[in-house]
């Protein structure tokens, strides 16, 4: 059987991976879970609005190795609605050499599904962008705006109009590679290296000086994300800074600057007008 697979490696170890999996409202967004996620036998329910509706059973719980959910009811918004039901949810966990791999496999979930684009797209999302971002404790913000995919995705681009106005070079465009400067603190040089109109943009930060801190290279190959799609009727704008995790010196004040710019990117999709750095005048 042709069931969805993926695989998500981590440098944390086994334990932590597993710790986090059982962790299903940390990393499963978007709907609401109710029941316990971390015992054999405990039954949960995932609803999303009125697309969703599933009930598991943890049927497997084999500590630091392997997690398995089987689904028991299913209510979704596909022209057959128990799609889901009798399928399972298989988490497999193997230490490497460089930490831990995760095979995430829902048996049953096969192309031949009504459903299967959409579960195959969901669940990447919530697996690459929310599981394993809990996994690795990067820097991560979440919100909601009204304005469409196509909108945020325009307004991400604009780093002017959100961040700073002492940027240098391109910022809408893949391969582009442009400057931030704030006073003689930062500097950090960053290229897009992904750029998918209304849904990802990835900038890979390859030089970056900050001075407030004993290692000014913190910064240095680390990815900027943001990562839209459609929720509930409105937009929601995932951003991660894959390698601002808090065991790096920096992360207080860049993590409380980033929350700081992240509400100005919303206040410029919703409204036009963001609150950027300004330049300084020479």
């Amino acid at each position: 059987m042709n069931s969805f697979t993926t695989t998500i490696k981590v440098s944390q170890n086994p334990e932590q991976v597993f710790h986090a999996i059982a962790n299903v409202p940390a990393w499963w967004a978007g709907g609401e879970v109710s029941g316990r996620t971390d015992a054999l036998g405990a039954e949960f329910t995932y609803r999303y609005a009125d697309v969703f509706r599933i009930k598991h059973k943890i049927t497997e719980w084999v500590p630091n190795e392997k997690i398995v959910w089987h689904v028991t009811e299913s209510a979704i918004n596909f022209p057959n609605p128990s799609e889901w039901t009798g399928t399972s949810i298989v988490f497999e966990i193997a230490g490497t050499r460089d930490g831990t791999e995760v095979r995430f496999t829902h048996e049953g979930l096969v192309p031949e599904c009504a459903c299967y684009d959409a579960c195959r797209d969901g669940w990447t999302y919530h697996l690459h962008d929310g599981l394993r971002r809990l996994i690795a404790n990067d820097y991560t913000k979440t919100f909601l705006v009204d304005q469409t995919p196509e909108q945020a995705f325009a307004a991400i681009n604009d780093v002017r109009g959100w961040w700073s106005e002492d940027i240098e070079g391109d910022t809408d465009r893949l391969g582009a590679v442009f400057t931030f400067r704030y006073k003689n603190l930062h500097r950090s040089v960053h290229e897009i290296r992904e750029f998918v109109p209304g849904q990802k943009v990835v900038w890979h930060i390859s030089d970056a000086d900050i001075n407030f801190v004993e290692d000014t290279s913190e910064w240095n190959g680390t990815d900027v994300v943001f990562s839209i799609r459609k929720r509930a009727g409105k937009t929601e704008i995932r951003f991660t800074h894959v390698g601002l995790v808090p065991k790096i010196e920096c992360y207080g004040d860049c993590s409380g600057a980033w929350s700081f710019h992240l509400d100005s990117l919303k206040k410029l999709i919703e409204t036009g007008t963001g609150e950027p750095n300004r330049k300084e005048r020479g």
